[in-house]
């Protein structure tokens, strides 16, 4: 051919190949010392194939035709989706699920495909409905047309909404029902194309649920896997969000300094115009690390690049989350009366979000800087205030003994500023490790 076949036209030869020919393709691609010695094969096969030139070039032509034909219907149907996505998600679920089995004009591949993207989209915001979303996605894969679609496309997607499935149980707390949802996926992609970008999805979502069951160096390896795949084929911004995912489990492990790399990596990758947020969320955790780490000046000159972002979102979840990182700088650069107002500002804004572990330690960062200064009765009103708002919000509960604890070291006066570190260091790590327990300072330590 004097020009490469277009995308279409490959996956149209893979498509059209039986499971133990796909099978030697692949293995074909992959390997240089078979191309090595098919190459010449192919070329010994050159004057009997040009006997049979003009066949073949109608052939293709055909073949070409079939595939600009598929992919204008492709076109159609993507157009159409949002429109039947809103029709379908107006009714009830009992009255859904009869449209889904009854109405065919919902069992198009856009269709199929829009719901499992916005599955992914509500994954953070609502876990619920975005297993809901997916349950629909895999429902409605049952009624598509094989010989239209392709078996094994159609089981690619199926694999990313048994993912999706499995990233909102885990962010509801169901980290069984997750790995019982991965199990599936893993089973639809090995029966799918195999294909690389899709299985490094996978290991992304799969690497956090690892996070939150304390898996943290499964987690690591999973994520690096994924970062290696998503660079080869070029998808660098999916690239930069596996960075993102492993600098957050260092901050799991209580290793800021080793997210740093990360995240400046990260930045370099990450598309702004495709995902704005995920772009100050990278740049926001990089101010935070900093700051923890004692990189002030470094932390605040990012603050300022981060400051056009902050103003776009206005939510209150970014809002309290910048006023926190910020208090954490300016107390570091020597502002604390500054630090106080945003700490004081913060946190008001995480009790009335009904954020326990945030409302938990942006209080003891303010209990950290009244011990500094010596401030014992703002020191005694902020901890005989904790535990009952703490209780309300029902935080962990050794970390609600270590304010406790907190709380009457303060009315005896011997909260030292020592003290009053170890009960925060203990807060931070129980956030991320609800089976440690708490043990006074001055004991054997938590365990």
């Amino acid at each position: 051919m004097k020009i490469h076949p277009n995308d279409l036209a490959l996956e149209e030869l893979y498509l059209s190949l039986e499971g133990e020919q796909q099978t030697l393709l692949l293995h074909l691609v992959d390997c240089p010392t078979c191309r090595d010695r098919f190459q010449p094969l192919v070329f010994r096969q050159g004057t009997k194939a040009k006997d049979e030139t003009s066949i073949y070039e109608g052939a293709l032509d055909r073949g070409q035709e079939a595939l600009e034909t598929r992919q204008a219907a492709l076109e159609v149907e993507r157009v159409a989706a949002p429109g039947l996505f809103v029709e379908l998600m107006s009714h009830p679920p009992a009255r859904r699920n009869v449209l889904l089995r009854s109405r065919g004009r919902f069992h198009s591949w856009g269709v199929f495909e829009l719901i499992i993207e916005r599955s992914l989209e509500m994954g953070s915001r609502d876990p619920a409905a975005s297993e809901e979303l997916a349950l629909i996605a895999l429902q409605i894969s049952e009624h598509l047309d094989f010989a239209s679609y392709g078996l094994n496309l159609v089981e690619d997607l199926r694999a990313r909404a048994w993912a999706y499935l499995a990233n909102s149980r885990r962010l509801r707390s169901d980290l069984r029902g997750a790995d019982e949802a991965f199990e599936k996926a893993e089973i639809h992609l090995r029966r799918g194309t195999r294909d690389p970008v899709e299985r490094a999805i996978q290991l992304d979502l799969k690497a956090s649920l690892r996070r939150d069951q304390r898996l943290f160096s499964e987690a690591l390896r999973l994520l690096h896997r994924a970062v290696t795949i998503f660079l080869q084929y070029g998808q660098h911004h999916r690239a930069g969000r596996c960075l993102v995912n492993m600098s957050t489990v260092h901050h799991s492990l209580g290793t800021p300094a080793d997210a740093i790399p990360l995240l400046s990596r990260a930045l370099t990758l990450i598309n702004p115009e495709q995902e704005p947020r995920l772009l100050l969320c990278t740049r926001h955790n990089l101010v935070d690390d900093l700051a923890t780490c004692g990189r002030f000046a470094e932390a605040q000159a990012m603050y300022r690049q981060t400051r056009p972002l902050y103003r776009d979102f206005t939510d209150s979840w970014t809002q309290n989350r910048r006023r926190w990182v910020k208090g954490k700088i300016v107390r570091g650069l020597g502002q604390p009366g500054q630090a106080e107002s945003l700490f004081l500002a913060a946190r008001e804004g995480f009790i009335a979000e009904g954020i326990p572990y945030d409302t938990a330690l942006v209080s003891l960062e303010l209990a950290t800087l009244y011990a500094e200064e010596g401030r014992t009765a703002d020191l005694k009103r902020l901890a005989a205030e904790m535990v009952p708002v703490f209780s309300s919000l029902h935080i962990h509960r050794e970390a609600l003994a270590a304010l406790a604890y907190l709380r009457q070291a303060v009315e005896t006066e011997s909260a030292s500023l020592d003290v009053v570190s170890q009960v925060a260091a203990f807060v931070r790590r129980a956030q991320h490790d609800p089976d440690l327990r708490f043990e006074a300072p001055g004991k054997a330590g938590a365990s």
